[in-house]
């Protein structure tokens, strides 16, 4: 079977907004998300940059048997998938009725690891660790939680791929509905925000110490970057098989043509250049659709060095000199690590449904490698129809999803 696969519903929890339309608004403006984090300095970072997300306070939504498994990223992710939700038309009778699947990308659950090994060691008793810790500090927290709450019968699986983690998950259940597995699959990504998730990149110098401008700190392409920001939040969208849309009578927003996947086989965290690009090409091909067609990249670029730079070297080996604009929404997120595939699927439709193209903002000098590609750095007014998006991660796990407007 070949089933067409198409989304019908996207919801998210960002630093740019906790709706589609504050999203948008936000891409449309260039805003950024950043903020300097006076606790991270106490705490001896050397960066306190970080994305501004609030914890949702889910007391009138959820009873406090539910909330108790759920660590940060699970919170965001329930808002984002009961949005996606609604925003598909598909209520709790639906999902009572029906085999729907769950592929959540998350990498990490950190916060509730550390809170469970402090109470071990000061109290000296394991009993008073509380019984949700072993489901709030798995990875598969996410989706455990999720598939509970809403009592999904299908697929129920996590996604850990590093930074292409949600990218991951939407491709992989693209693959179960295009071969007739599932009929619907709910995807997505999530990222705990709090300190003790990224206080290991930090210790590595991986990220942006400008301080004093925090909205100017994350800089994909641009010479003068000099490391990331940490983001998060959750993206969720509900894909589903054309067939399905159509009977159900459901709004179809887009269409996910095609995704590419590789392994650089290299540098546990230095990406190279052969893997994305082989990442590009599979994305391309099994699409069936010539490259001249795709009239907008959203860009992995996380505003490092080396990563930027060979992420511009494998665009332009794939496009040459039939180059579409590209961007990296990051330099207005941060990077969103295990959430990013997802939450960029959604960035980048939002720009595709409303004819522009958000700014690559603080793109302000390229580089030898990014002088190639066409980069804007003020906000465009186009219509586009087909865009292309990249997520890598560490290991060397490259993902590349292709969408079409519908």
């Amino acid at each position: 079977m070949d089933r067409r696969v198409v989304i019908t519903g996207m919801g998210i929890y960002s630093c740019l907004g906790k709706t589609l339309e504050e999203v948008k608004d936000s891409l449309y403006h260039g805003k950024s998300g950043i903020i300097f984090d006076p606790l991270r300095k106490e705490m001896g970072f050397r960066s306190a940059l970080t994305a501004h997300l609030e914890i949702p306070d889910l007391k009138k939504e959820l009873s406090r048997s539910q909330r108790v498994y759920m660590p940060e990223q699970a919170k965001y992710a329930y808002c984002a998938t009961a949005d996606a939700l609604r925003h598909a038309g598909i209520d709790q009778d639906y999902l009572n009725s029906h085999e729907v699947g769950i592929l959540y990308g998350n990498d990490s659950s950190a916060d509730p690891v550390v809170k469970s090994v402090d109470t071990m060691r000061e109290k000296k008793d394991t009993t008073l660790v509380g019984s949700g810790a072993i489901f709030q500090s798995m990875n598969s927290t996410v989706t455990m939680n999720l598939a509970c709450i809403f009592k999904l019968k299908g697929m129920n699986l996590t996604v850990s791929g590093a930074c292409a983690s949600g990218s991951h998950a939407i491709g992989l259940g693209a693959m179960l509905i295009r071969n007739g597995l599932q009929e619907m699959v709910i995807c997505g990504g999530a990222q705990e925000v709090n300190p003790f998730s990224i206080g290991s990149f930090d210790g590595i110098s991986a990220f942006s110490i400008r301080e004093d401008a925090p909205e100017k700190a994350s800089r994909p392409f641009d010479r003068d970057r000099d490391g990331l920001v940490p983001g998060g939040g959750a993206a969720t969208v509900i894909i589903e098989s054309y067939e399905s849309a159509v009977r159900r009578g459901a709004p179809i927003i887009a269409e996910v043509l095609s995704y590419g996947f590789s392994s650089n086989g290299d540098h546990i965290s230095v990406p190279n250049v052969d893997g994305p690009a082989r990442s590009l090409e599979m994305a391309l091909r099994l699409a069936g659709i010539d490259k001249r067609e795709i009239g907008y990249i959203n860009a992995h670029a996380t505003s490092t060095p080396k990563g930027d730079a060979n992420e511009a070297k494998a665009i332009y080996q794939v496009f040459g000199d039939n180059m579409p604009e590209v961007t990296s929404t990051k330099s207005q997120t941060g990077h969103e690590m295990w959430m990013a595939g997802a939450s960029e699927i959604i960035y980048s439709t939002l720009m595709m449904k409303n004819d522009f193209i958000g700014a690559n903002i603080n793109f302000e000098n390229p580089d030898e490698d990014s002088a190639k590609l066409n980069i804007p750095g003020k906000r465009i007014e186009k219509k586009f129809d087909t865009f292309l998006s990249n997520s890598f991660g560490f290991g060397g796990t490259n993902s590349t999803l292709i969408i079409r407007n519908l």
